[in-house]
């Protein structure tokens, strides 16, 4: 469906911004939060990155750059309600919405000057300070003719600003190096530059022909997005995935085979989780065993018939795992599920296998009602901290709203 305007609305250090929303103590204070161990910044308040704090940086780290900022262990339960909430808001003010990620979301904004009944810009401010007050989460919107444009304007407008952005924007693609736009990494960034292709308005008077040679299809797209003529447009409903893995952190390196092996089983029964969200079954396993995260090892194995079956996956992973080198401490891996099948697509055949037992059904049925993993396997015994500490419970990859939405 066409739109004459497309809204990006992405939130200002949302993590952050929800913690703030449940405790006053945290507002204009440098404010961090931490990871799955605690050991991790993964978001930062604008206070704290005026310290030299980065994502990524180990607490010690931060610490020793600015001794006095607030660190809080993350809670994704608790983002995901704020951005149902945004969520919610932005459908009461626009036709079309597209969760594009827990943080950020494309909106049709056609609509938006008659529904506060203002000019673009001071709509866009209204909506901005409606979200404000009615949420709690400062934001940052761009409005455009297209995506790139939107999130081009939306990412210059931060922090809390809004930028409202005509078809013919001279001034203000000259002004962004083409290494910003959403879609150029460093590899194509650089073959642009061999071209002395480096403001995004470079690459919008650049030769069409000659970017899709150079970046393919995605290139000349972006080309397009650039004019003003929107080729991607809003999408309220998530493509099929073609993998869905489960995996991170083995919480430190570690040589003992029965914390490794406790890892793969629960990596299992969170890919199980998954699969069993999306309704699809997987016809390939993959395991990745990963050293200090330099790729140390892949294995992968065919199923013999689609599953989503803790037997049958565990029976594809072990041995692999029992194949994989020993010689170095682990400390990530990954378990995926590959070649996915819809449930209610699947073919069956004289040979057919039920694709989940009934104690597989058992257990899900128990850990929907009751909570996640109130069942889980014994050989998860020897993680001690997933146990003993519930926020082991959640990740952000298993929000039903994010990447898997």
């Amino acid at each position: 469906m066409g739109t004459s305007f497309i809204g990006h609305i992405d939130s200002d250090c949302f993590y952050v911004s929800c913690e703030r929303i449940r405790s006053y103590s945290l507002r204009g204070v440098p404010c961090g939060v931490l990871g799955n161990q605690g050991a991790c910044v993964i978001a930062k308040s604008y206070e704290l990155k005026s310290y030299g704090v980065k994502t990524g940086h180990p607490i010690w780290e931060a610490k020793k750059l600015c001794p006095h900022a607030v660190f809080v262990k993350r809670d994704f339960r608790w983002y995901e309600v704020i951005s149902r909430k945004l969520l919610d808001l932005l459908k009461t003010v626009s036709p079309l919405v597209e969760y594009y990620s827990i943080d950020e979301m494309f909106f049709d904004a056609s609509e938006l000057s008659r529904y506060f009944q203002l000019p673009l810009e001071a709509a866009t401010r209204a909506l901005q300070t409606l979200v404000q007050d009615q949420i709690g989460v400062p934001v940052s919107i761009g409005i455009a003719p297209s995506r790139t444009l939107a999130k081009l304007g939306s990412d210059t407008a931060k922090p809390f600003g809004v930028q409202v952005i005509e078809k013919d924007c001279e001034s203000f693609l000259r002004s962004q190096p083409v290494g910003e736009l959403c879609g150029i990494g460093s590899r194509s960034a650089k073959k642009l530059h061999d071209r002395n292709i480096r403001t995004c308005w470079d690459y919008r008077q650049a030769d069409r022909l000659m970017i899709r040679n150079l970046l393919t299809i995605k290139g000349e797209a972006l080309w397009w997005e650039l004019r003003g003529d929107a080729t991607n447009p809003i999408q309220t409903s998530r493509p099929p995935h073609k993998a869905i893995a489960r995996g991170g952190s083995c919480g430190g390196k570690t040589l003992d085979p029965d914390r490794i092996r406790a890892w793969a089983v629960r990596n299992i029964e969170r890919l199980i989780e998954a699969l069993d969200h999306h309704r699809v079954y997987a016809g390939h396993i993959s395991l990745q065993i990963d050293a200090n995260k330099t790729a140390l090892w892949l294995g992968r194995t065919p199923l013999a018939v689609p599953s989503a079956s803790f037997r049958t996956i565990y029976d594809a992973v072990m041995p692999m795992l029992a194949a994989a080198p020993t010689s170095h401490p682990v400390s990530h891996m990954h378990i995926i599920a590959e070649n996915l099948t819809w449930r209610d697509k699947i073919q069956k055949s004289l040979f057919f296998e039920e694709a989940q037992s009934p104690l597989d059904q058992l257990k899900r049925d128990i850990n929907q009602k009751l909570g996640r993993f109130v069942i889980r396997s014994a050989e998860t015994l020897p993680l001690h901290e997933i146990y003993h500490d519930a926020t082991h419970n959640y990740d952000i990859c298993d929000i039903s709203g994010k990447m898997c939405f």
